[in-house]
């Protein structure tokens, strides 16, 4: 059984979130946890609490054995773009793009 949570809308851009999320693919969860606590990127904290909230959901909603869960499934996908105006010389403007991202975990408990 899979249990999957999403973090949606967050205010990082996606390709700094990827690099974090490429670092626990694969892991159990309390080893995910700790590297990521490790970790010194903003993203980090992000994904630990999507990685948390995934677990609690197994815990809670299937009754899994958190000691048993790990990351068969993580990825970013984009979310909305803000766009700002960035006033320049001359009375010209340039366009920011604020990205926002979508972080997916999906955890499976270990087959014994």
């Amino acid at each position: 059984m899979e249990v999957k949570a999403v973090g949606k809308y967050i205010r990082i851009s996606p390709h700094k979130v990827r690099q974090v999320v490429d670092l626990i693919r694969g892991k159990n969860v309390g080893e995910a946890i700790s590297i990521l606590k490790f970790t010194p990127k903003r993203s980090a904290a992000i994904v630990e609490k999507v990685i948390r909230s995934a677990a609690a959901n197994a815990e809670h909603n299937y009754d899994m054995d958190p000691e048993q869960l790990y990351v068969i499934r993580a990825y970013v996908d984009e979310g909305p773009t803000w766009k700002r105006i960035k006033p320049r010389a001359m009375g010209r403007a340039d366009l920011r793009r604020r990205r926002t991202s979508h972080v997916t975990v999906i955890l499976s408990e270990k087959e014994a």
